[in-house]
C-alpha cells in the first residue's frame, strides 16, 4: 500500500510539474499576429476601425496601445471587473490566446495623430497634465503616462492622440465610481471637476 501511495504521489507531482511547465510555455508563446488580425477584423473593427484608429469619438483608438494593457482590459471586461455592456459581450467570446493575438496585432499598428478642439481649455489641460494641481494633491498625468503621452508599457496606457470624448467618459467614470479597475485613477479623478476633466482630455487629444 505504501508503494502504491508513493507511486501515486510521485505521479501527481510529475503531472503538476508538467502542467506548470506547459502553462509557462503557453504564457511565453509568441502571439500569432495573423490570427490577431483576423480576430480583430471579425470582432473589433466595426467599432475601432480596421487599423485600430477608431473614427468614432466615443470609442477608443487602440492602435499602438501597449499590448499588456489591452490584455488586462479585455480580461477584466470578460471577468466583469470593468463594466461595459458591449465590451463584456465581445470579450466573453475571446480566449486568452485570442486576446493576446489581438492585443499584439493592434499594438503594431501606428496610431493616427489627434487634435485639441477646445482651444480655450488647452492651457489648463497642459498645466494639469504636466504639473498637476499641487494645492489639491493632484499629480501630473505626465508622471505616469510620460510627457508625450506614450505611457509606460505594462503599467500605464498610451494616451497620446486619444479621442477627447472617450477620455472625458473614462475620467468621469473613474470619478463617479462607475469604472473600478484602477484605484489610482479613481483617487485622482475624484479630485477633478468637469471643466478640468474636459481640459485634460482635450489636451491629450492633441498630444504627440
Amino acid at each position: 500500500m505504501k508503494l502504491i501511495a508513493t507511486f501515486t504521489l510521485t505521479a501527481a507531482l510529475i503531472t503538476t510539474a508538467f502542467s506548470s511547465v506547459a502553462s509557462e510555455a503557453a504564457a511565453s508563446a509568441k502571439p500569432d499576429l495573423a490570427k490577431g488580425e483576423a480576430s480583430f477584423a471579425g470582432v473589433c473593427a466595426a467599432c475601432h476601425a480596421a487599423d485600430g484608429n477608431s473614427l468614432i469619438p466615443v470609442n477608443p483608438k487602440l492602435a499602438q496601445q501597449h499590448p499588456e494593457y489591452l490584455i488586462k482590459q479585455l480580461t477584466e471586461f470578460k471577468a466583469g471587473k470593468r463594466q461595459n455592456a458591449i465590451m463584456t459581450g465581445m470579450a466573453a467570446m475571446l480566449s486568452e490566446d485570442d486576446m493576446k493575438n489581438i492585443a499584439y496585432w493592434v499594438s503594431s499598428k501606428k496610431a493616427t495623430l489627434g487634435a485639441a478642439k477646445e482651444k480655450d481649455l488647452v492651457l489648463l489641460g497642459e498645466k494639469i497634465y504636466r504639473g498637476g494641481i499641487a494645492d489639491r494633491q493632484i499629480p501630473a498625468c505626465a508622471g505616469c503616462h510620460s510627457p508625450n503621452g506614450a505611457g509606460i508599457p505594462a503599467q500605464y496606457p498610451r494616451l497620446s492622440g486619444q479621442h477627447a470624448d472617450y477620455a472625458v467618459a473614462q475620467l468621469t467614470a473613474f470619478r463617479d465610481g462607475v469604472r473600478n479597475n484602477s484605484l489610482q485613477m479613481t483617487q485622482i479623478a475624484a479630485k477633478l471637476n468637469d471643466r478640468e476633466i474636459k481640459a485634460v482630455a482635450d489636451y491629450i487629444a492633441g498630444l504627440h
